[in-house]
C-alpha cells in the first residue's frame, strides 16, 4: 500500500544517507508559523518514519488544551534537506497525526488538502517566494552594517559585499540543496536582503520557504548576526515581503495553463479567473498573508527613506508594474505582492490556492488592469477595495469568509482565528509610549 511504499523509500533514503546523517530534525510548523522539531539520532529515525515523533499539541501554537492526547509528526521523506552548514544533521517537515488521524487544522496538511482538491480538477500550482529579509546586531536594534546609510540603497554593490561571507555562505547552501539560485541582491531597505531560488511545486517550495527562513537565521547566527523576516522592524525603512509567484499547470507538470499567446498580456482565461479569485478574497486573505500585528505597519505605512513602501493598500492589479497589490512580470505568472515575512509557508500556500479555484469554479472576472501608479495616483482607482488597517480588522474578515470556510475548512479557520484573536487580545494588554506622550496630559 502507499503507506508501506512511503516506509521503503524513505528506508532506503535513510540507508544511503546513514554514514554521513547522525540526527534528523524531524519538524512541523504551527499555525503561528514557529518551526518546531524533535532531534532525532540516526538510529531511530525507522521507527520514527513509522510512527512518528511525539509532541503536545497545546505547547505549539495549535487549537489545543493540555488534554489532548499525544501528536505525532510523521515525516516526509521526499522533503529531506541536509544542513549544509552542518551536514550530520538532515532536516525532515513531518504532518501531524492524533489518534490516528492527521489534524486537519495544522499547516503543512491544510495545503496538502489543497494540492489534492486542485488535482482532482487537473490543476497543480507551482510557486516561487521572495522573502526579504535583514541583517541586524543580535539584540535586534538597529542594521548590522553601519556602513549602509544610502538613501536609495537596492542593489548597493557595497554594502553587499560588506555581507559577502553571509549571503554567499547562504547561495551556496541553496546550490548544495539543488534549489537552482539565480541571484543574490541587497533590497531597498538598508541592511536588507532578498536571494531567489528556481519556483517549484507549491507543497515542495512551501518547505523550502519554512528551511530557508531556518537556514538564514543559522548561517546570520553563525557568524555573529541576527536575520529577521519581521514585516517591518523599522519604521522608516522599507518593510520585509514575500513576493509570490504562482501559475497553475496540467496534472503533469509539463504545461502551463497560465500562458496563452492569444490572450491579454499572454495569459489565459483560466489565468484571468484564478487572478479573479484571489483579488475577490483579498480582503479575507489578508490575515494570513499579513498575520502579524506588525504586518499592517508594511502595507500601511508613510513613505520611507527611499521614496516608495513597496507594498500595497489597496486590491487593484497591473501589468509590470510594482505599486499593485498583483504584478504581471511575463506571460504566465502572476507576482502576489501582499504577503510578508510573517506568512506562515503551508498557510499562505493554500490560502492562495483556496482563492485561485473559487476564482476558477466561479469564472470570477478580475475587472480591468490599471495602468497606473498606485503610489502616485490612487484616486485614479475608483471602486478599488482597500486592505484592513489592522490585525483585527483583518481576522474578522477571514472568520466571516464563506469561499476561505469551504475551500480550508471551518476547523482550520476557526482554529487560526481563536489563537490569532488571543494575541490580538494580548497585544491590547499593553501600553506603548505613544499613549502615554499623547494621553498623559488630556
Amino acid at each position: 500500500d502507499l503507506h508501506l511504499s512511503l516506509r521503503r523509500q524513505a528506508s532506503d533514503v535513510y540507508k544511503r544517507q546513514q554514514k554521513k546523517i547522525k540526527y534528523f530534525l524531524i519538524s512541523f510548523v504551527d499555525l503561528f508559523g514557529v518551526l518546531r522539531a524533535k532531534l532525532v539520532p540516526a538510529r531511530a529515525i525507522q521507527d520514527m518514519q513509522k510512527d512518528g515523533a511525539g509532541f503536545a499539541g497545546f505547547a505549539a501554537w495549535l487549537d489545543m488544551t493540555p488534554a489532548h492526547p499525544d501528536m505525532f509528526a510523521i515525516p516526509d521523506p521526499d522533503s529531506l534537506m541536509q544542513l549544509p552548514w552542518k551536514p550530520e544533521v538532515a532536516w525532515l517537515a513531518g504532518d501531524l497525526h492524533m489518534d490516528g488521524r492527521v489534524v486537519e487544522a495544522s499547516p503543512r496538511v491544510a495545503l496538502k488538502r489543497q494540492v489534492d482538491k486542485a488535482a482532482k480538477k487537473g490543476y497543480r500550482l507551482k510557486t516561487g517566494v521572495e522573502c526579504e529579509y535583514f541583517i541586524i546586531n543580535t539584540d535586534g536594534t538597529d542594521i548590522s552594517d553601519p556602513g549602509d546609510i544610502q538613501q536609495k540603497p537596492c542593489y548597493d554593490q557595497s554594502a553587499l559585499m560588506r555581507r559577502y561571507d553571509v549571503i554567499s555562505e547562504i547561495c551556496d547552501s541553496m546550490i548544495s540543496l539543488g534549489w537552482g539560485p539565480y541571484q543574490n541582491d541587497h533590497e531597498d531597505a538598508n541592511g536588507q536582503f532578498e536571494m531567489n531560488f528556481d519556483y517549484d511545486d507549491c507543497l515542495r517550495t512551501a518547505d523550502k520557504h519554512a528551511f530557508f527562513k531556518f537556514m538564514v537565521k543559522s548561517i546570520a547566527e553563525k557568524h555573529g548576526l541576527r536575520a529577521t523576516f519581521m514585516p517591518k522592524p523599522f519604521m522608516h525603512l522599507t518593510g520585509n515581503g514575500c513576493h509570490f509567484h504562482t501559475s497553475i499547470w496540467d496534472k503533469s507538470g509539463r504545461k502551463n495553463q497560465f500562458l496563452d499567446p492569444k490572450g491579454e498580456l499572454g495569459n489565459s482565461r483560466l489565468a484571468y479567473q484564478f487572478l479573479g479569485g484571489i483579488l475577490h478574497n483579498a480582503q479575507a486573505l489578508c490575515s494570513i498573508f499579513n498575520p502579524t500585528v506588525n504586518s499592517y505597519k508594511r502595507i500601511n505605512a508613510p513613505r520611507t527613506l527611499s521614496g516608495a513602501t513597496w507594498s500595497p493598500n489597496a486590491v487593484t492589479y497591473g501589468g509590470n508594474n510594482r505599486t499593485h497589490m498583483v504584478r504581471i512580470p511575463e506571460p504566465g505568472r502572476f507576482e502576489l505582492r501582499l504577503m510578508d515575512g510573517a506568512v506562515n509557508p503551508y498557510l499562505g500556500a493554500a490560502a492562495v490556492l483556496t482563492a485561485g479555484r473559487d476564482g476558477i469554479s466561479n469564472k470570477r472576472d478580475p475587472g480591468k488592469r490599471l495602468d497606473i501608479d498606485m503610489y502616485a495616483e490612487p484616486q485614479k482607482a475608483r471602486g478599488a477595495k482597500k486592505l484592513p488597517l489592522n490585525l483585527l480588522d483583518a481576522l474578522r474578515l477571514t472568520e466571516k469568509s464563506k469561499v476561505l470556510r469551504a475551500g480550508l475548512g471551518d476547523e482550520v479557520i476557526d482554529s487560526y482565528i481563536k489563537l490569532k484573536m488571543q494575541e490580538w487580545e494580548n497585544y491590547c494588554h499593553h501600553l506603548t509610549q505613544w499613549e502615554r506622550d499623547h494621553t498623559l496630559d488630556c
